[in-house]
């Protein structure tokens, strides 16, 4: 039987695998397109959900690094394409990104899966229960950006 753990990460690894699916036959334009009606555009939500997992895990942690900073200031809650600069990972950066993000999350924090840290939002006090809360949160961004391919090759 499979340690609880290994199948943690084989979740992620497997939910991440469908971002970067849904994503593989956009292009570098039709990432940068904000349909009528949307907020943000495909290169956006990659770089939300990249970021997502970064911020969970400091606000636990107490942990703090100057990716995150950059990428709050360009996928943080509330931003959007307008507040990309010429230092905003590419479309390209950000799936290279996304797909190194779970091995690089399980070699810092397997070992740290259940260690209780102070609780913050949610009650959450575990890395394993931040890890299924940003499961969570990527499929809510996998059907956005499955909305916003829909749109734009509907048109």
């Amino acid at each position: 039987m499979k340690n609880e753990h290994e199948v943690l990460f084989n979740q992620l690894k497997t939910y991440r695998n469908e971002i970067l699916l849904a994503v593989e036959e956009v292009s570098s334009i039709e990432a940068e397109i904000i349909p009528e009606y949307f907020n943000n555009n495909i290169r956006w939500n990659l770089g939300h959900i990249f970021l997502d997992q970064l911020l969970w895990l400091e606000a636990l942690t107490k942990e703090s690094s100057s990716t995150t900073k950059a990428f709050m200031e360009w996928f943080g809650y509330g931003t959007s394409p307008d507040n990309f600069t010429s230092k905003t990972p590419s479309f390209e950066e950000l799936k290279d990104l996304l797909r190194q993000q779970p091995t690089e999350i399980e070699n810092c924090y397997g070992h740290l899966l259940k260690k209780e840290f102070p609780p913050i939002e949610m009650g959450m006090y575990t890395i394993e229960q931040v890890l299924i809360r940003t499961i969570f949160h990527e499929g809510m961004h996998l059907q956005a950006i499955m909305d916003i391919k829909k749109h734009i090759r509907s048109n």
